[in-house]
């Protein structure tokens, strides 16, 4: 049975008191309210290694605010921060447990895994000091069943029982990836090799980075897991057989392996100080994901195979077999209980690279609009000297926010933005974007672009040089927010109706469209 959408509510009355009530729990789980919890972390100082802990909430108290408060209350949070709305407030810590009925002894018996993220590493005058992050965590044996049952939670307007086989079994991979049981207080060990291959370029070893000559090691983490199983150190590792990182442009590659988990395995990139590397979202600009058509977007993450948007591959490929050393680090805010199709997907059909995801303690609203700024933060950090093309779409209000501001924050790395204009070549977008952040950038250095077949607005373009624009691209910019219902800007629209009017009209729209 589909869930149960208990409410939906909008009368005929000024758009300024509409009210939007959704309610789509079902009575087979209720799972509590996640709490954002501590996690490690460190500063990302480029000349020496850190094994300390700190609260990265912290970190970013001032850009929570600032983020909420410039976009404004009105505004959906999974279109803020570019994560569908089924994809928040999942089950953590017991929350899983108690959902399956399993006991203390059960648990005790499972098998340890790791969710291990492809990592980076910076080179300093003490060596080479890799990024470990991922989660350690045990996979409850759940009959099928009880994941169908799961399963239909998530599901609008249909039941895992209608959909193919192939998609059943997609969706019940992702139930079970989304119920298992973090481990706290546990010691990570890893053990390093060189990798011969990762990604999907067409070149040989699948682009971005080559097979350095030595590397293997043995590497335990300086502190365990916490609360809820995450861990994020940098942590220097040895250099034999390695090229240090101030004699070579080359990026190295290394399998990581996470000891006693068959599936805790990763690729590591070793990332010289200079050079030009690719911040990539993937949601709706390597992927067709439509997060802002929730039952389109729950469908294409959660039951459809992942399929790429447009022809970007060949042009990431491209640029991969074209522009020397370019490194490939992909970004998405997505929790990180469900990453691993991204980066399945990733590794099958663009050139490898390494990873960021949301990790379990940015569970909260406030962190889910803050991470993409704080993990775009830590890279420009990690890489001071290095420059950086930022690809991504408009349909999400973080990326418009924190993508201009890297070049406020980080003068002179930042060569290029370019962004899919989301609402212009797919009428399923109804949300607008806000262009402001823009006004003060060299309109040089970025680029709103729609996709003609060929994706021919980005064919052509030398950005390892600072070629941003393609001239016969109208940008048609007004430095506000854009995309609004009857074609109007925030300056044409302001004398009738404020702000959140509009986007409480634009989320009733949505609303209705996709749910009635």
């Amino acid at each position: 049975m589909s869930p149960t959408l208990s409410a939906i509510f909008f009368t005929l009355v000024p758009l300024t008191t509409a009210v939007v009530v959704l309610d789509r729990r079902p009575a087979v789980l209720i799972p509590e309210q996640p709490l954002t919890t501590p996690s490690p972390t460190l500063q990302n100082d480029v000349t020496r290694t850190i094994h300390s802990r700190r609260d990265i909430l912290d970190d970013i108290k001032g850009d929570v605010n600032g983020i909420l408060s410039d976009l404004g209350s009105a505004i959906p949070s999974y279109v803020a921060s570019g994560v569908p709305n089924f994809f928040q407030d999942f089950p953590v810590g017991g929350d899983a447990q108690r959902s399956l009925g399993i006991s203390d002894e059960q648990v005790d018996a499972l098998p340890t895994s790791v969710l291990n993220i492809p990592g980076y590493a910076n080179w300093t005058d003490q060596g080479w000091n890799l990024r470990f992050h991922g989660n350690v965590y045990k996979q409850p044996p759940t009959s099928e069943e009880k994941l169908n049952d799961l399963a239909d939670i998530f599901l609008i307007d249909t039941s895992i029982e209608e959909l193919d086989p192939e998609q059943q079994i997609q969706a019940r991979n992702l139930t079970a990836s989304i119920f298992v049981l973090q481990q706290s207080n546990e010691n990570v060990t890893f053990n390093l090799k060189p990798a011969s291959t990762a990604g999907a370029s067409g070149e040989p070893g699948g682009g971005g980075a080559v097979t350095p000559n030595g590397g293997d090691q043995e590497v335990k983490l300086p502190y365990s897991t916490t609360t809820q199983g995450d861990f994020d150190a940098f942590v220097q590792i040895e250099s034999d057989g390695l090229a240090d990182g101030n004699k070579t442009s080359d990026i190295q590659r290394l399998n990581v392996y996470a000891v006693g988990s068959n599936i805790g395995n990763a690729t590591a990139y070793l990332v010289p100080p200079t050079g030009l590397s690719i911040i990539s979202d993937i949601d709706d600009i390597l992927r067709i994901t439509k997060i802002y058509q929730p039952k389109e977007g729950l469908l294409n993450s959660f039951a459809r195979p992942f399929v790429p948007w447009e022809n970007m591959p060949e042009i990431y490929a491209n640029w991969s077999r074209s522009i020397p050393d370019f490194h490939f680090h992909y970004l998405t805010t997505t929790p990180e209980q469900i990453t691993r199709n991204y980066m399945d997907f990733i590794y099958k059909t663009y050139p490898g690279g390494s990873f960021d995801t949301r990790p379990l303690n940015f569970s909260d609203v406030s962190a889910t609009l803050s991470i993409r700024k704080f993990l775009l933060d830590k890279v420009f950090e990690t890489y001071p000297k290095r420059k950086f093309i930022m690809m991504a779409d408009t349909s999400n209000s973080d990326v418009m926010k924190a993508y201009p501001q890297m070049t406020k924050d980080f003068p002179g790395q930042v060569q290029c933005i370019l962004l899919r204009n989301t609402s212009a070549t797919d009428e399923g977008n109804r949300f607008p974007y806000d262009t402001s952040g823009f006004k003060d950038l060299d309109k040089n250095t970025y680029m709103f672009f729609k996709v003609p077949v060929g994706l021919d607005d980005l064919k052509g373009l030398d950005i390892q040089n600072g070629q941003c624009v393609n001239t016969t691209v109208p940008q048609n910019l007004t430095f506000s927010w854009q995309g609004l219902p009857f074609g109007l800007s925030k300056d044409s629209a302001a004398p009738r109706y404020p702000m959140a009017t509009f986007w409480m009209g634009v989320l009733v729209v949505g609303l209705a469209t996709a749910f009635l």
